[in-house]
């Protein structure tokens, strides 16, 4: 893992989806920057950055301008399709803090900090998690017997950090919230947002109909 003030230069992918460490994002690539993008990448054998767009547009124009934290996607598989396109999937691996945007490529590079989640008291934490891990599950059942999601517990991780960016990959939240539980720098206080947060929504459940329940696959 890098040293929090050793920076770095990455190329970036504003999206309108929030990726987190340890989580997979299935992407398909099109436009011809991005081939670039995902190119250079797979030749220098080096992720690339996620981050949410805050102003601009996801496809097509000059480079949306993105949020300050994102998370670097590591290239897991590549898909190759007609005309350049292809199907890729990621998997995040490191959380990072924008430093410095450089808009000289066809696609947006950016000068980063990394970011990791700062577990500060490592007991503590670990107890607040075994809180979290059971709403988290009853979440997932409560989609599962809708019909929303194939539930595989053994898909749970059992540390703080990965649990807690699952329960945020899986909340049916709007992207904004999601990018609020990315930009938490204090393991203890993201767990305890995702707390709070997993409560509010499987009390909503109990009311809604199933078919208005969110859907979400783990696969």
């Amino acid at each position: 893992m890098r040293s929090r003030l050793e920076m770095y230069e990455i190329p970036l992918f504003p999206l309108n989806v929030v990726l987190f460490p340890g989580m997979p994002l299935p992407l398909h690539i099109f436009e011809e920057r991005y081939k670039a993008m995902v190119a250079d990448c797979i030749r220098d054998n080096r992720p690339f950055g996620v981050v949410m767009i805050e102003e601009g547009s996801a496809e097509y124009g000059a480079p949306a301008r993105p949020v300050a934290i994102g998370c670097t996607a590591e290239i897991a598989q590549v898909q190759p399709l007609d005309e350049g396109r292809m199907f890729i999937m990621t998997v995040g691996r490191e959380r990072f803090r924008i430093v410095r945007l450089d808009y000289d490529k066809p696609y947006l590079v950016g000068t980063v900090a990394p970011a990791p989640l700062d577990v500060e008291d490592e007991a503590r934490t670990a107890e607040a998690a075994d809180g979290l891990e059971p709403l988290v599950l009853a979440y997932l059942h409560k989609l599962a017997r809708f019909g929303h999601i194939d539930l595989d517990a053994d898909q749970i991780p059992s540390d703080p950090a990965g649990l807690s960016y699952l329960a945020a990959t899986v909340i049916q939240l709007p992207t904004e919230e999601k990018q609020a539980f990315l930009a938490i720098d204090r393991a203890s206080e993201l767990v305890r947002k995702l707390s709070h947060v997993y409560r509010r929504e499987l009390a909503l459940m109990q009311t809604m109909p199933a078919e208005d329940v969110g859907i979400f696959s783990l696969n």
